[in-house]
């Protein structure tokens, strides 16, 4: 067990701030890898260090090692890849140029899902739902960081039909799929984020994002699509 009033050096302050800024969203991976089971044990060990509102853990990780499952997700998302690009209208054939997920080729797919409720209410009375998200997503985080630190790339692809996926993963009643997860080794990581090089979207400036004393502190903007 590390050390919990252990005092971090510059070095290590500033590789965990770097960590953070190297973070990518990756869709693009080395086909044929795979990912040894003491780094996939590492990575597991992130997820179960995040913070979670009142430790309810909602969070559940399905690691997808059937091929025909892994084939038959792809798929899904295929679908809602057209069925998202007849909806952007004039910005359909730019969203279909995009390399959106990574499912075929990735070393390994986890599917994200979050637990039926389990009844907690420590911290979370009034945002039941929201505080559950709010967990997972922090899960997700440091699982991303980790995967960054073992040199993996790590891509969310949130483009499915739930419903697909509950029929696919046979999910019990209440329980809500998140995203799936495709890790793998790169030949390289995205200098910047893939939707401000592509110029699809450029990140809001931080007086947009942060304010003082209510919502009137803040600056507008609309970034669009």
């Amino acid at each position: 067990m590390p050390d919990p009033d252990r005092r971090f050096t510059d070095a290590e302050r500033e590789a965990v701030h770097a960590l953070m800024q190297l973070r990518r969203d990756m869709r693009h991976f080395r086909p044929g890898c795979t990912v040894a089971p003491a780094v996939i044990a590492r990575l597991q060990a992130a997820v179960l260090a995040a913070p979670s509102v009142g430790l309810m853990q909602p969070l559940r990780v399905l690691r997808i090692t059937d091929a025909a499952l892994r084939a038959a997700l792809a798929q899904c998302v295929d679908a809602e890849r057209l069925r998202t690009a007849a909806v952007l209208g004039p910005r359909g054939d730019d969203f279909l140029a995009l390399k959106v997920e990574g499912l075929r080729e990735c070393a390994e797919l986890w599917a994200l899902v979050l637990a039926p409720d389990d009844g907690t209410v420590f911290g979370r009375r009034t945002l039941a739902r929201e505080m559950a998200w709010c967990s997972a997503g922090a899960a997700v985080e440091n699982l991303w960081l980790a995967a960054r630190a073992e040199h993996l790339g790590l891509g969310w692809v949130s483009l499915f039909d739930p419903q697909d996926l509950v029929r696919l993963l046979n999910l019990p009643d209440g329980a809500q799929p998140l995203g799936l997860l495709c890790i793998s080794p790169v030949d390289h990581f995205y200098p910047a984020p893939m939707l401000m090089r592509t110029g699809w979207r450029q990140p809001r400036a931080p007086r947009v994002l942060f304010g003082e004393n209510g919502w009137s502190g803040l600056q507008d903007d609309a970034p669009g699509p």
